[in-house]
């Protein structure tokens, strides 16, 4: 075992002084870390900070981790000179410290994020600050995390020089090809950078009501390349962020969930109109997904056979929207045959006996 060590080291001396050190420099941030976690817990129980305890909770482990590293990779720089292997363990023990310090700022954000969205209800009717509020954190979690990943990576290859001075003469010697993975990298940069764009301008935000290739969903997720839509019948419609930028689409609780529902009723000429008023407002005092704030009852065509009755109704979002517009056609077609069964569609021909 000596021998071996003495592989590493040029002494046992050196040896020894290392792991006294390591020790040593353990021995103080332990006592450091001790120190401000007794000063956060008690700023903690003042002033009633839950995100400051279950921040304390979640990075507990990565922050030991963190500190055994430390205690290692610190005592390194101090024997540069006389350790036989210093780079390798300096750099082993550099990227050990990186990977737990972005440990520790991802489980951060992922915190943040659910303790601030754990503050707004996205189950309300009347949910479009929490739907603005949970589109800008899901998307922004997503950059954030994608950006600690890369800088932790970017730093973990710069801390071997081998692989550095690989990787600046395959940059210099791949002009070529690097112009042609650029051009190739052109759509996906692109994408990500209209997953930006949502989460700042919000085109759409996470549960919109949307019309999109003609079909009618809400926003189930909103990813920085992709975003999901839900459809009524329990399919998915999912389309990349830049769809959402380049091309129109409907968007029907862009400022409010509140919507219009039109019934269109097709009648003859002989129908009265008042009377179809008073029934409509016979049929809105049972219909539970009514809001109370728009009935309208207007003739909005006339044909050569028909009249076209448009019926105008509110509700507080689509759904509702949906089933109060197939509530009042259903009663209103009762109401025809029920009472004016003369009135429904239908084509006269009239003889004349004097011609033959």
């Amino acid at each position: 075992m000596g021998d071996f060590i003495q592989g590493i080291f040029e002494g046992e001396f050196l040896f020894v002084a290392y792991i006294l050190s390591t020790i040593l420099v353990f021995a103080i941030l332990i006592a450091i870390l001790l120190i401000v976690n007794r000063v956060i817990g008690s700023w903690e129980k003042k002033e009633g900070n839950e995100l400051l305890g279950k921040l304390r909770k979640r990075i507990r482990l990565p922050v030991f981790l963190l500190v055994v590293f430390l205690s290692l990779v610190i005592p390194v720089s101090f024997f540069d000179q006389k350790l036989r292997y210093a780079d390798t363990l300096g750099s082993v023990f550099s990227v050990m410290v990186i990977i737990f310090i972005s440990w520790i700022l991802i489980q951060s954000v992922h915190l943040v994020k659910h303790f601030v969205l754990g503050k707004f209800e996205i189950d309300e009717k009347d949910n479009l600050k929490a739907r603005k509020v949970y589109t800008q954190f899901r998307v922004l979690e997503n950059i954030i995390v994608f950006l600690i990943v890369v800088i932790a990576l970017s730093l973990i290859l710069m801390s071997f020089d081998g692989i550095r001075k690989i990787g600046v003469s395959l940059i210099a010697s791949a002009g070529v090809a690097g112009i042609i993975i650029g051009f190739a990298a052109q759509r996906a940069i692109g994408t990500i950078l209209a997953g930006i764009q949502i989460a700042l301008s919000q085109p759409i935000r996470l549960d919109d009501v949307v019309i999109v290739e003609n079909e009618w969903g809400r926003i189930e997720e909103i990813n920085l390349t992709y975003v999901v839509v839900a459809i009524w019948d329990k399919r998915r419609l999912v389309l990349p962020t830049t769809y959402f930028i380049e091309k129109p689409f409907q968007n029907w609780t862009r400022t409010t969930a509140e919507i219009l529902g039109t019934v269109f009723i097709y009648a003859d000429y002989t129908l009265p109109v008042d009377a179809v008023r008073k029934e409509l407002d016979k049929i809105l005092e049972n219909a539970g997904h009514w809001d109370g704030k728009v009935k309208v009852v207007q003739v909005t065509d006339a044909t050569e056979r028909t009249v076209e009755i448009r019926v105008l109704v509110s509700a507080a979002d689509s759904p509702s929207a949906w089933d109060l517009r197939v509530y009042v056609r259903e009663k209103l077609l009762a109401f025809l045959q029920r009472e004016y069964p003369q009135c429904l569609p239908r084509t006269r021909v009239i003889l004349d006996p004097d011609k033959k």
